[in-house]
């Protein structure tokens, strides 16, 4: 099993991804991104999925219409761990190769 993050590791690594943020009843982090239209968002979750599957660690998200929440945490370990950190960071890469609006 993936061991959870402590207090200051999340906190250190949430230093390097500025457009997430820890969620106060859980131990998880968000992001929430803005795109065009419903394609464009609907084209960012599908390549995010395609490399989710590939690390078999998906996000809890949500999409209307041009936005997407995402949420992540790892459920077996009971929060959040490196596994989110690095799918984290997959999904600011993406993010950034499509440009959200």
């Amino acid at each position: 099993m993936t061991e959870r993050l402590t207090v200051a590791a999340r906190r250190a690594a949430l230093e390097m991804l500025p457009e997430w943020r820890e969620l106060p009843d859980r131990e998880a982090i968000a992001r929430t991104l803005t795109f065009s239209g419903f394609d464009a968002a609907f084209g960012f979750m599908t390549r995010v999925a395609l490399i989710a599957a590939q690390h078999d660690h998906h996000p809890d998200w949500r999409n209307v219409y041009n936005r997407v929440e995402i949420t992540l945490t790892t459920h077996d370990a009971g929060g959040l761990t490196n596994r989110d950190i690095e799918l984290a960071r997959a999904i600011d890469a993406v993010a950034a190769a499509v440009s959200p609006a």
